[in-house]
């Protein structure tokens, strides 16, 4: 791509992304503009992880097809660049998807299966949009495994039931963007850009040039716009206040599986399995702990899902029983119910 063309995708629009992701994709397009040539899986390593790029739907459980779509990587509304390097997702491909099971009366429920530090804006509002409003068709359930950060997150929030894996993480709710200024460089080398314009503000933001405080206002309020529809979409998916969001679910910052919980962010703790059990509508489903951290899952009445969510962060008064003990501290940090 033109270096024009590379600092319009990443520079000078809002993202709602892992601050460290957005940095290192800032390192690998002044890399890129600079002539520097990288393979595909050199980038996804720079990026820190080599995910799937999206696949079709899946049918998993045999108790009536759940359709698992990955969400995975750097979120872009569009295939381009961004979701080559990295194996993300688009959202219109991933809308595309969800529509698809959701009109699948083979399908009795989704699970989005994801991991992902987020992306651009652009696109994402509209997703959840759609997800949201397919609620009450059939029962949607989010699998955070491992990371649901910021874009991913607004999706996520979207569903009926949010389930984390025991290491995972959510949150980053926040938007940022970026400037960057090639004035002091150009200058070094001998080089001017002359820009010819119409409109007052045509030139604000270009990248040969400081940014003057009016841009940076201009910009400011974009991200503003963004992060107030970010929190209120998280609000409403999640059935709480703006001012919760704001204030009580991470401040901008990842949260582990079972704050999240607790802080209202997430649902339960537990596995793929666990997210395939509530999306195919039965009871429920538990983890079970073998002895060696081992997890399987099964089919519980009510009344044991009353039972395990009266147990969760409760004290544990059979300090004396280590095994016991043991299992019951197991349980407690791999599921949480509502």
């Amino acid at each position: 791509m033109k270096y024009k063309n590379v600092v319009n995708l990443v520079y000078n629009q809002p993202w709602a992304i892992l601050p460290g992701t957005y940095a290192t994709i800032l390192d690998l397009i002044a890399f890129r503009a600079n002539g520097g040539v990288l393979t595909e899986d050199e980038i996804r390593e720079r990026i820190g992880a080599d995910w799937s790029a999206v696949s079709h739907p899946q049918a998993r459980n045999n108790r009536g097809a759940v359709a698992v779509l990955p969400l995975h990587g750097v979120i872009s509304q569009r295939m381009n660049m961004m979701s080559a390097m990295s194996g993300g997702t688009s959202t219109e491909l991933f809308g595309k998807m969800f529509r698809e099971a959701i009109a699948d009366p083979a399908i009795s429920g989704i699970v989005l299966d994801i991991d992902s530090p987020g992306g651009s804006v652009f696109g994402v509002h509209e997703l959840w949009q759609t997800v949201l409003n397919a609620r009450g068709e059939k029962p949607i359930v989010a699998m955070v495994n491992s990371m649901a950060a910021s874009a991913a997150y607004w999706i996520a929030s979207a569903v009926d039931d949010i389930v984390v894996t025991p290491g995972g993480e959510v949150g980053s709710i926040g938007v940022l963007t970026g400037h960057t200024d090639l004035s002091a460089q150009l200058e070094m080398v001998g080089q001017k850009v002359t820009l010819i314009s119409a409109g007052k503000k045509k030139l604000d933001g270009n990248p040969f040039e400081p940014l003057s405080e009016e841009a940076r206002a201009d910009l400011q309020g974009r991200v503003d716009t963004y992060y107030a529809t970010f929190v209120g979409a998280v609000a409403k998916g999640r059935g709480v206040t703006p001012s919760t969001v704001r204030n009580g679910f991470g401040e901008g910052s990842m949260v582990g599986a079972v704050e999240a919980v607790k802080l209202g962010m997430a649902d339960r703790v537990g596995t793929l399995d666990v997210a395939i059990g509530r999306a195919s509508g039965r009871g429920g489903v538990r983890a079970e702990y073998d002895g060696n951290l081992a997890i399987s899952t099964f089919d519980v009445s009510e009344a044991d899902i009353t039972s395990l969510n009266d147990s969760w962060l409760t004290p544990i008064s059979d300090a004396g029983d280590t095994d016991r003990r043991e299992r019951r501290l197991a349980l407690q940090r791999l599921v949480a119910g509502d």
